[in-house]
């Protein structure tokens, strides 16, 4: 895939789900910059991870509408004249998923569904591309996990993703409303949800080193991990949004090295500056779900669309560190 992708944008009409959160907010920003016609559908669900501040210094080139898409009549309407539409919304939090399925089961599931039935009833033309998660697999049989490996959840987050995911191949295998999904690994950078540690670890960690306290490293730190910068990982969005090379499939969308959580730890607090960290022993609730030592192989989207992580950890990090230097304030009202 040429740069051309990237020039696909320039006036096409685009809907971002989730698209106030984390990883949409930072993929409207490259939207913004290459000239898409872009709409926003966020529900700013208390402690969901999306915020108005995220689209700070973009607002006029972006319209947002605050809604559930869980909403049919709002979906129905929303989808209506959109070209491309990056499926982000969703509940992403283990813990939460275990405490509380019911709702996990509404936002990861029945979402979708609505979503898709407003595409094939009202837009069949549209694109969809869903934010999957490497949650999927579960514990790893073998390391890097590519593709093949068996589809086997460890928490019910995980389950309601799979369920998520296999929707929009079922509508583009059988409805024709084109679909595929990216099976994201860790995610981190500018603008995630660092209010509290139930959406992943590492955004926490930042937090705690910009703040110059202790990190708690569960374990003896040695499970791996791979990480992607978060614009990284919205250009590959961008990539699988602009070609129909992807449609009916899924892919993972990983770092380019795995790193212990050890070893990232002490990045941090080494580019940082500050912080310091101990282990500690499991918390029962997060033991049972914890899938050990885990890490991706990108090899099938990089080769169809030419993706890859490029910014190095040590790069990411420190832009990520920096952000909430500035902005931390903003994160933690």
């Amino acid at each position: 895939m040429s740069a051309d992708y990237r020039e696909f944008y320039r006036g096409r009409r685009v809907m971002v789900t989730g698209g106030l959160g984390f990883i949409g907010s930072n993929l409207a920003r490259q939207l913004a910059a290459l000239g898409a016609d872009i709409l926003l559908v966020d529900s700013l669900i208390d402690d969901y991870g999306g915020h108005l501040f995220n689209i700070d210094g973009i607002e006029s080139q972006v319209r947002v509408n605050i809604a559930d898409i869980r909403q049919n009549t709002t979906m129905n309407y929303l989808v209506r004249d959109r070209e491309v539409i990056f499926n982000l919304a969703g509940q992403v939090s283990h813990i939460d998923s275990m405490r509380d399925p019911y709702t996990d089961l509404e936002i990861n599931c029945r979402s979708q569904l609505t979503l898709l039935e407003a595409c094939r009833n009202h837009n069949p033309a549209a694109k969809v591309v869903f934010a999957g998660t490497r949650q999927v697999y579960g514990k790893a049989d073998h390391l890097p996990v590519d593709e093949t490996h068996l589809v086997r959840p460890t928490d019910i987050n995980g389950i309601n993703k799979a369920a998520g995911e296999y929707y929009h191949l079922v509508y583009n295998n059988v409805f024709g409303v084109r679909a595929c999904s990216l099976r994201l690994t860790n995610i981190y950078g500018p603008r995630q949800l660092v209010r509290h540690n139930r959406q992943g670890f590492i955004g926490w960690f930042v937090r705690l080193v910009v703040e110059d306290k202790e990190i708690q490293i569960f374990g003896d730190g040695r499970q791996l991990r791979d990480f992607v910068y978060v614009d990284d990982a919205a250009d590959a969005f961008l990539r699988a949004g602009a070609t129909d090379a992807v449609n009916g499939q899924v892919f993972n969308v990983g770092g380019a090295q795995p790193i212990s959580h050890l070893d990232l730890v002490a990045l941090l607090i080494e580019t940082a500056g500050t912080g310091s960290y101990r282990l500690a022993e499991w918390p029962p609730d997060k033991k049972v779900i914890d899938i050990g030592s885990f890490y991706a192989d990108s090899t099938r989207f990089r080769e169809t669309t030419g993706w890859a992580a490029d910014t190095t950890l040590r790069d990411g990090l420190a832009k990520t560190i920096a952000y909430y230097r500035e902005h931390l304030p903003r994160y933690l009202a």
